[in-house]
């Protein structure tokens, strides 16, 4: 839901991660039915990507769990009680990803461009970064950008897959008209594009 993606990774690998469980996410992220997880990853520390009482929730059943954060995010996590990894653990990869401008609305927090495993990119709330794995979470439309803008630079960048995040602000019948749209723009460049729905599963072969 919007920015938040979880990411399992099934053997050899048997790895699991959240990025991004803010406020929207809420309702979807069922922290019950979660067997297991290794790692949160916070790109910036807006509400719709970090929800604190959510994150307090899965640290409750998973104290193990790494949490990566930049450095304003991790202050006010750590104000909640909750720790953040000193290191960046193994198969996470940070980039330079600033958050885009939302001068006047607010003031612009610090953020990380994280690249997983090798195989997915997530650039948190940007469009100012120049590469990509094969998996690009692709913020698709935003207060501070546009959905052109968005789609021009994932033409630049020829990920194989999008996966589009930042959708809130659309109506379902505008997210529906726009996925397809995207879709086939997209199709005509080898690149599939995942119009995926609110807590339903995408399997990849990468």
């Amino acid at each position: 839901m919007h920015s938040c993606l979880l990411v399992e990774m099934s053997e050899p690998v048997n790895r699991t991660v959240l990025f991004d469980p803010g406020v929207f996410s809420e309702p979807f992220v069922d922290v019950a039915t979660l067997v297991w997880l290794d790692d949160i990853i916070v790109t910036h520390m807006h509400s719709d990507h970090m929800s604190v009482p959510l994150i307090k929730k899965l640290v409750d059943k998973f104290p193990k769990v790494r949490i990566t954060a930049p450095a304003d995010a991790t202050k006010h996590l750590s104000e909640a009680g909750i720790g953040v990894s000193v290191d960046t653990p193994e198969g996470i990869e940070l980039f330079e990803s600033p958050h885009e401008s939302i001068y006047p609305l607010s003031s612009t927090p610090e953020q990380i461009g994280v690249h997983y495993l090798g195989l997915l990119t997530h650039p948190g709330d940007s469009h100012t970064f120049s590469q990509t794995k094969s998996v690009l979470a692709l913020p698709v439309q935003a207060p501070w950008g546009s959905t052109i803008g968005a789609i021009n630079l994932a033409l630049e960048l020829k990920p194989k897959y999008i996966v589009p995040i930042h959708d809130w602000h659309w109506s379902e019948e505008a997210r529906v008209q726009m996925y397809s749209m995207m879709e086939k723009v997209f199709k005509g460049k080898g690149i599939t594009f995942l119009s995926v729905n609110n807590g339903e599963p995408i399997v990849l072969r990468l």
